[in-house]
């Protein structure tokens, strides 16, 4: 019952996802156009075939909701589109003022926007678990490596000048503010000391020197911030597996592999990764504590076939859990929390946009609907607090991608609208039409791009 569930949970929560988005950008748009003098026609939800529709009477506004729930939209009275009663005319779109019109435009977006911060400070108001800052140990040679940061350094607080030091919540807290560095260019100071907070010191990550354009997988490697501490006990051992023909347990403490100590689960799984040699798993020679006695066993690990490229396997679950802690923030500071997340996600979603334009970045970050429903189904499951970061997030891309100057979209419309300020003069019918055409194509190639990256990531191909 459980893997049936989890599809249903993954439709549902899409559902509901596109739901809220729409709903708050058309929202956005009807209520300032009333608050303008605007008669609006129709608020839908979804396109296609109406499967709900109210309205009060022929005066009022109708409400529908559409057969396809992938969009919506908000149909005011204008003469450019149908023929308008003489004492309806004040109430037409098009002849409100260029301010007007541009606010009504601008609005969606910015109702989406502000739900992002508000949904930001309820996730930051409920509290979220994540992984205590304390580090495993940092890829070889890595920014982390090379700053001298080593397995169980628990960072405490980070800066970019040395001067205005913030605090470090979590690990999820210290990557995002590094990611943000390392794309400005921005080297980052970390004050540091053990698990236990003795042996402060500072450390200095040099994030300038790499460059970074683009956010991808491998980044958090590089700088050496993969992964939380986790000591280097094993977990559940597979039956039949390397592991339990070695003679592992679950609760062995790994002390050496082949005469090298052993710091930390990610020190291990390195080693164990590090034993596949040209196409072929080497055997090592495993020192373990197993109740007050240390035995010495030989491990083999089998090379898994079935991941590209091959990897190393043993076939067992290396480290328990990190320690978690509880991330949580009062009322006006997760506010304020959420406006500043909410800035910083937008800033990002336009680099990131800018970059894939000029080549700078991979066209394989656009996502599309696949993957917004599988990563709602997966924030669900985790909680309220992680499904409304994840609504937030969707809501930031929805509301800044509506702000770009594409001719269909609301930024395309604000850029009609400042031709006409600068002018003094609409943009003509005869160019509308081309541009409107122009827009749909190119939405239609992102639609497909992002599409086609959704399908190759469930087939494992990004």
């Amino acid at each position: 019952m459980r893997q049936g569930a989890r599809p249903v949970t993954t439709v549902l929560a899409f559902l509901v996802t596109l739901g809220i988005l729409i709903v708050v950008h058309e929202w956005g748009h009807y209520r300032v156009a009333r608050a303008c003098g605007v008669k609006v026609l129709r608020f839908s939800v979804g396109f296609g075939r109406a499967i709900w529709r109210r309205q009060r009477s022929p005066d009022d506004t109708e409400f529908v909701i559409g057969a396809l729930p992938l969009g919506g939209y908000v149909r005011m009275l204008d003469e450019r589109e149908g023929p308008v009663a003489p004492h309806e005319r004040d109430q037409a779109f098009n002849r409100k003022s260029l301010g007007q019109r541009a606010a009504i435009v601008a609005a969606g977006p910015a109702a989406n926007l502000l739900l992002a911060v508000l949904l930001y400070a309820g996730a930051h108001w409920i509290g979220v678990e994540e992984p205590r800052a304390v580090l495993a140990t940092p890829a070889a040679h890595s920014v982390a490596e090379r700053a001298g940061l080593r397995a169980g350094d628990w960072i405490r607080e980070w800066s970019v000048d040395g001067e205005e030091w913030q605090p470090v919540r979590s690990l999820t807290d210290l990557r995002w503010q590094v990611t943000q560095a390392a794309l400005r260019g921005d080297d980052v100071q970390l004050r540091v000391g053990d698990r236990d907070g003795r042996g402060a010191r500072v450390a200095r990550l040099e994030l300038a020197a790499l460059g970074v354009r683009d956010v991808d997988p491998t980044l958090m490697r590089r700088i050496g911030l993969a992964s939380a501490f986790s000591e280097a006990v094993m977990g559940e051992v597979r039956a039949g597996g390397p592991a339990d023909r070695a003679g592992l347990r679950a609760g062995d403490r790994v002390l050496r592999v082949d005469g090298a100590a052993i710091a930390d689960a990610a020190a291990l799984r390195e080693r164990v990764l590090g034993a596949l040699r040209d196409g072929e798993a080497r055997a090592m020679q495993w020192e373990v504590e197993r109740d007050a006695s240390v035995l010495t066993l030989e491990v083999k690990p089998r090379v898994a076939t079935e991941v590209d490229p091959p990897s190393a396997r043993i076939d067992a679950f290396i480290g328990p859990p990190p320690e978690m802690v509880q991330v949580r923030y009062g009322p006006l500071e997760g506010l304020a929390h959420g406006a500043t997340r909410t800035w910083e996600v937008s800033t990002l979603t336009l680099k990131m946009l800018g970059r894939m334009l000029i080549g700078e970045a991979s066209l394989k970050n656009l996502s599309g609907p696949l993957t917004i429903a599988d990563y709602a189904g997966q924030s669900v499951h985790q909680g309220l607090a992680y499904y409304l970061g994840f609504l937030a997030l969707v809501s930031v891309s929805l509301g800044v991608l509506n702000l770009l100057p594409l001719p269909m979209l609301d930024g395309g419309h604000l850029m009609y609208y400042l031709w006409e300020g600068v002018t003094g003069r609409p943009v003509s019918e005869a160019w509308l039409q081309w541009l409107q055409r122009a827009g749909a194509l190119v939405l239609l190639l992102l639609m497909s791009l992002a599409l086609s990256n959704d399908v190759a990531r469930l087939l494992g191909l990004h």
